[in-house]
């Protein structure tokens, strides 16, 4: 399936502009209340930055490693079981909030990824490796396993309701 970027306007402008004369109007009636919400803001940022600049530096990587062609012949959907394996073991290994992964992921997708192994990659990432220990403490091995088992199964299973959703759009 061809995917176009989408036009840039002037719609992220209008909204900046927008937001700033919400601050601006609830500055002039309540300071007190703008600076609450411009520490909050403050807080919000530094936690996410962070994360962007994460991302900005996978972006990058992922740029000048993987070219179209890789992608198409290891993620596309020519690609065959290997693909599928790799999304879910990635999405199983990836940390970090999701958010993150999805600029990448768009990325991907712009190079060649089908959106089938991008949705396994996406779901996969439900198997949280950290918090498996503490599952086996309180839920116990054998329900552990089965979670795990299941996320896989149903991670597959949404990347072929994706790739079904695909085909049928593509007509």
């Amino acid at each position: 399936m061809e995917r176009h970027r989408k036009k840039t306007g002037l719609g992220g402008w209008l909204f900046l502009v927008l937001v700033l004369a919400a601050y601006g109007v609830t500055a002039a009636i309540d300071a007190e209340a703008a600076n609450k919400a411009l520490h909050f803001f403050a807080k919000v940022m530094g936690s996410v930055v962070p994360a962007l600049v994460i991302v900005f530096f996978l972006l990058l990587a992922a740029d000048l490693l993987f070219q179209p062609k890789w992608i198409r012949r290891n993620l596309g959907r020519e690609a065959g079981i290997r693909a599928w394996l790799l999304a879910a073991v990635g999405g199983v290994l990836a940390s970090g909030p999701v958010y993150a992964w999805y600029a990448l992921v768009s990325e991907l997708r712009d190079k060649g990824m089908d959106g089938s192994i991008a949705a396994v990659f996406l779901y996969s990432r439900a198997v949280k490796l950290p918090l498996i220990p503490l599952m086996i403490h309180y839920f116990g091995a054998t329900y552990t396993l089965v979670l795990f088992l299941y996320l896989i199964a149903f991670s597959i299973v949404n990347g072929v309701l994706m790739a079904k959703l695909e085909d049928s759009t593509a007509l």
